[in-house]
């Protein structure tokens, strides 16, 4: 999918809208649902051209859609295992024939499962950790190549990387390991003036959060005041992304609604 939309004028408003990312092509994983189609709107709202990458290629589509609807100057979706190097590059490839080289790189797409260690097999743990820290990897190889202006990458972690439950070591360690991928990429981009951080969200309100039979079975207890919603971690993204978070650089930004404090 790949749709232009045409410049309109905006009607004159007495707080002027933000526009920070005009101009840019901004490149979202998972993009499709979720936190990934909060921020996939927050950038469109802003003026960025999209580029909308998901497992599901229909999640893709109408995540670029949508997009089209908030304001993005034009949008463009695949369907993308970002665990397959060879479709990483070729979807990249394509999308770059667009729009050129994304000008930032949210990696977004995640997978997590719920077994116990002893349950746990080979091929659970890399299924979980091609999808949560192989994808960050090749995205972030493909930009350190590419991006020949500079950049900006925002891995979206979790806070089961510092502080986690039963259940879930697949998917905390793969997101530990991500935190561990921002810093040394950050330290590596720095000659390409490349900056690459990462987010940490907590307990979000999506199938994800809802489904986890953790918390289904009450083992792991949700206070509804610390449940937040994808707009606000889009928010996150989408400063560090900005020319305002220019001296924010290997960090790790925790947003949780104050949840790890206690946990």
């Amino acid at each position: 999918m790949n749709q232009t939309l045409n410049s309109k004028d905006e009607p004159s408003s007495p707080v002027p809208s933000r526009r920070r990312f005009k101009g840019k092509t901004v490149l979202i994983t998972g993009g499709g649902k979720g936190i990934g189609l909060a921020t996939t709107l927050k950038f469109a709202s802003e003026g960025a051209r999209v580029m909308v990458f998901d497992h599901k290629l229909e999640n893709a589509e109408k995540g670029a859609h949508t997009a089209l609807e908030a304001g993005a100057t034009a949008a463009y979706s695949a369907g993308v295992d970002v665990g397959d190097e060879d479709a990483v590059v070729a979807a990249l490839a394509r999308g770059a024939r667009e729009f050129g080289f994304p000008d930032v790189i949210v990696n977004n797409a995640g997978a997590m499962g719920s077994k116990s260690i002893t349950d746990l097999t080979v091929d659970d743990w890399l299924s979980t950790l091609r999808v949560d820290l192989l994808g960050a990897f090749l995205f972030t190889r493909e930009a350190f190549k590419q991006m020949q202006n500079g950049g900006v990458i925002v891995n979206v972690a979790s806070i089961h990387a510092i502080e986690t439950t039963s259940n879930v070591a697949a998917y905390a360690a793969a997101k530990a390991a991500m935190l561990s991928l921002t810093r040394t990429a950050s330290i590596e981009g720095k000659d390409l003036n490349i900056r690459v951080n990462a987010v940490l969200p907590g307990a979000i309100d999506t199938p994800m959060l809802r489904e986890n039979p953790n918390v289904k079975s009450g083992n792991e207890k949700i206070d509804e005041r610390e449940v937040g919603q994808t707009a606000d971690i889009a928010e996150v993204i989408a400063f560090l992304a900005s020319d305002e978070a220019r001296f924010v650089n290997g960090a790790s930004i925790v947003a949780d609604g104050g949840r790890i404090v206690r946990l």
